[in-house]
């Protein structure tokens, strides 16, 4: 497999065998292991196809159980994409599409170093927008909010205070891919229940960081509640 995206191989040649009656309705898939075994891939790429999949209400996937045949017909694709909401559209356009963990990589490689640069170049002004940002995070969690509004704009608050608009541009970019129906499809698969407080108090210890000009402490933390993030949507299906 050799073309630009592994998992949308993977998707056309499982609906294929969906076609030709290798599986049926109701019928398990493989495990992940298995269908990397069976295409020669990483079971990252197996698990963007069944996400893929499952937004197409083609499978679907029992945590813990596993990935079931739930449509043999291949019309009436459906649309479960987060909608952008409007406060967030000045920040997030949309983009061509990379994969979910593609774009964790590099946030992961891009993020925590952001959020140094801001430890050491921040202004008052822009500590106090970060603060403003981590407040409308708590609020949005204690109204039970699924815009993330206050958690996208902490992010991109770090990196207007990191004094480097490239950056700004790069963080947006990646930010605005997360409102795409794969990575909508990985939130609503593996997101578990106590998520957003986990990454709140995450946030506090970045923001506690950043106002303290640790910019040390700054880049591990950051580090640590991307990898985090990554550690959450990489749990398999089975």
């Amino acid at each position: 497999m050799n073309t630009a995206r592994l998992y949308q191989n993977i998707v056309r040649a499982i609906k294929e065998d969906i076609k030709k009656g290798l599986y049926k309705l109701g019928e398990k898939l493989p495990s992940e292991r298995e269908l990397a075994e069976i295409f020669n891939v990483s079971r990252t790429s197996i698990r963007e196809a069944i996400i893929a999949l499952e937004v197409s209400q083609i499978v679907q996937v029992k945590v813990g159980s596993g990935v079931y045949i739930s449509r043999t017909k291949m019309t009436h694709e459906t649309h479960l994409a987060p909608k952008i909401h409007p406060l967030l559209e000045p920040y997030l356009k949309d983009h061509k599409e990379i994969t979910p963990f593609e774009l964790l990589e590099a946030r992961l490689n891009l993020e925590p170093f952001l959020a140094q640069k801001a430890a050491q170049n921040r202004t008052e002004e822009q500590i106090q927008k970060i603060k403003e940002a981590y407040l409308m995070n708590v609020a949005d969690n204690l109204e039970q909010s699924t815009d993330h509004i206050g958690d996208r704009l902490f992010h991109i608050r770090i990196a207007e205070a990191a004094q480097n608009a490239a950056y700004v541009f790069f963080l947006k970019y990646l930010l605005g891919q997360q409102y795409t129906e794969i990575f909508g499809g990985l939130q609503k698969l593996y997101t578990p229940q106590d998520m957003p407080l986990r990454s709140q108090l995450e946030h506090y210890e970045i923001l506690l960081a950043i106002q303290q000009r640790n910019s040390q402490c700054a880049y591990d933390a950051m580090k640590k509640h991307i990898q985090n993030v990554i550690n959450i949507f990489s749990r398999g299906i089975d």
